[in-house]
């Protein structure tokens, strides 16, 4: 990894400069839609879900950004992140190259977009009087194993698309149903113990989780919260990994 860094790491840069300029190519106000969507969707979200939750969660605008920022960077990640291999394949196909590279451009330009939200998700909870202390730095945990976690679930959905086309639309579907199933804009502590246990086993829901401890409760995770999510993270790792290793010779037969 170390000796492709050095060789590909021009190509890399390259990259990730070609998926900003793509991702808003012809559009008005350019890298402002990389904040301006998910603050939109925020707002759609709250003018739908208030009436029905915001009464009862303190602090609701920013419970609700906790879960979208952390939904949006898992859905973003990991539904453009499976198009790298098919998209990337007349390069790579003429060019000798680790192609697992296009999977961590695309995942680095989307964090940068990430941390531009993170910059708007700061201001909104000093508006809403929620204290911004140094405990915010915690959050650098569940950020790092949603990179990780993200680029080993991309890596999964990548290879898998290049096998079966129809993975892209399972997907979607599944995407959508992992917003409702992951507490995005409601609070599950008005559940019996037994089902909030059960939403432990649903990985975006517990970084969804891990942000709104920190910010809204002001506490640290548990030391078992830690390493539940960092299961997750080196499962998702492991398994992205071992099926791309397993397939990565014969990528180019599909194309064919």
């Amino acid at each position: 990894m170390a000796t492709d860094w050095k060789k590909y790491g021009f190509l890399f840069e390259e990259l990730v400069k070609r998926d900003f300029k793509n991702q808003y190519r012809g559009a008005v106000l350019g890298v402002v839609w990389s904040v301006l969507s998910p603050l939109l969707t925020l707002l759609v979200m709250r003018l739908v879900f208030t009436q029905f939750f915001g009464h009862s969660i303190e602090h609701y605008t920013t419970f609700l950004f906790c879960g979208t920022l952390a939904f949006s960077f898992f859905s973003d990640s990991t539904s453009q992140g499976m198009f790298t291999l098919r998209s990337n394949v007349q390069i790579y196909s003429r060019v000798n190259m680790p192609r697992y590279i296009f999977l961590l451009s695309k995942n680095t330009q989307l964090l940068c977009n990430f941390a531009l939200t993170m910059c708007v998700f700061l201001v909104f909870c000093l508006l809403d009087s929620v204290a911004v202390t140094p405990r915010f730095l915690l959050l650098l945990y569940p950020i790092l194993c949603m990179v990780v976690f993200n680029i080993g679930l991309g890596l999964f959905l990548a290879v898998l698309l290049v096998l079966f086309r129809d993975i892209q639309y399972l997907w979607n579907v599944i995407v959508r149903l992992l917003m409702y199933l992951s507490a995005v804009f409601y609070n599950v502590n008005s559940y019996p113990p037994l089902i909030q246990r059960v939403f432990l086993l649903n990985p975006v829901y517990c970084f969804i989780r891990y942000f709104r401890q920190v910010v809204l409760d002001g506490v640290t995770p548990s030391l078992e919260f830690h390493l539940l999510i960092l299961a997750y993270t080196l499962a998702a790792l492991a398994l992205g990994c071992g099926i791309y290793w397993k397939f990565k010779d014969s990528y180019l037969s599909y194309f064919e």
